[in-house]
């Protein structure tokens, strides 16, 4: 079983975002050492709970703080930027953390329409979404003789590419670019088993793989006992659904057994289906049930909530379950 982590940064809740990042570092170092496979951001803006809106500063600040665990972004959500500055960003990366940075790109904006006007992006910037990861693969590649553009640093370092997605157009973009696909079912269940189908069976080899690989995402809530894993679990479905809520404008102000029980309760509810909740027996079968069921050759996990004790110990408590520790490094 390969397991990652996939952090959100998480603030609120009496903690500050610079908190939020310190906890994020202290987790990487923790994670490298329970045998974790790789550590990433997802690109989010105007979100005050969540503030991983510069995945790449992150992951270089995660590098720093950590010896060999992969680290990268999950993903940069390409319309916002060019191709040539994410190829700069993610190759000076490479540059300087040599073998271990990863870059998973994603097709949405990460955000609502009024940011995306912000970022002064086109709303119709997602249309070009196959050719922009093209230009990107060709910048990170080796120069050509009489390129006019070319990425310094990012040519030739080759920085794996994976298309997320969360509907079957990823699945099939990644298909047929021969690329890594990574699915987000953390917050988008529904067309999981159709995507990760799509992908094995219409997978391309090529230069860069030769057979589908897959990531998968999944809500993680581990604890000592199962009441506690039960309230983290409740702890984070209540934030969600209130997230949810306030999209609308002011959110309710109702109880969370009134919220819940409502259709954005319900929402929140179907946005999170695949979650393992439970101490170290029962997370570890039902994450593994989970990975067989969508032929996932990795999971990453994502745990949404802002107690950064908490969060460490759950990550602890998956990687007893289903990981080796990661072997020290020689003197």
């Amino acid at each position: 079983m390969r397991l990652s982590i996939l952090d959100l940064a998480t603030a609120g809740g009496g903690v500050t975002p610079r908190e939020a990042l310190l906890a994020s570092a202290e987790l990487a170092r923790h994670a490298e050492r329970w045998g974790y496979e790789r550590y990433w951001f997802s690109e989010h803006h105007n979100m005050p709970s969540i503030v991983s809106s510069t995945p790449a500063v992150l992951a270089g600040f995660i590098a720093a703080n950590t010896e060999r665990i992969r680290v990268g972004a999950g993903g940069v959500m390409l319309p916002n930027h060019s191709p040539l500055l994410i190829a700069e960003q993610y190759g000076t990366l490479e540059t300087l953390y040599p073998g271990r940075i990863d870059l998973g790109l994603g097709r949405a904006p990460g955000t609502d329409w009024e940011t995306v006007r912000a970022l002064r992006r086109s709303p119709e910037a997602s249309d070009r979404f196959p050719r922009d990861v093209v230009e990107l693969q060709r910048l990170l590649g080796p120069s050509t003789p009489g390129q006019a553009v070319r990425a310094i640093p990012g040519e030739g370092t080759e920085v794996p590419l994976y298309i997320l997605g969360s509907s079957l157009f990823g699945a099939q973009l990644a298909a047929e670019l021969g690329l890594p696909y990574a699915f987000a079912s953390h917050f988008a269940p529904a067309e999981l088993l159709n995507a990760s189908r799509v992908y094995h069976d219409e997978f391309r080899p090529s230069e860069k793989l030769e057979r589908p690989r897959m990531i998968a995402s999944m809500n993680v809530f581990a604890a000592d006992t199962q009441e506690e894993a039960d309230l983290l679990h409740a702890t984070a479905l209540q934030k969600l659904a209130r997230s949810l809520s306030r999209q609308g404008g002011r959110a309710p102000d109702v109880d969370a057994e009134t919220l819940l029980r409502s259709p954005v309760g319900m929402h929140a509810r179907q946005m999170l289906h695949f979650s393992a909740v439970g101490d170290r027996d029962a997370v570890g079968a039902q994450v593994t049930e989970f990975a067989e069921a969508c032929r996932a050759d990795e999971v990453m996990v994502a745990m949404n909530v802002s107690d950064p004790a908490a969060r460490l110990r759950s990550y602890e408590i998956l990687a007893s379950a289903l990981l080796a520790p990661a072997p020290e490094p020689a003197a």
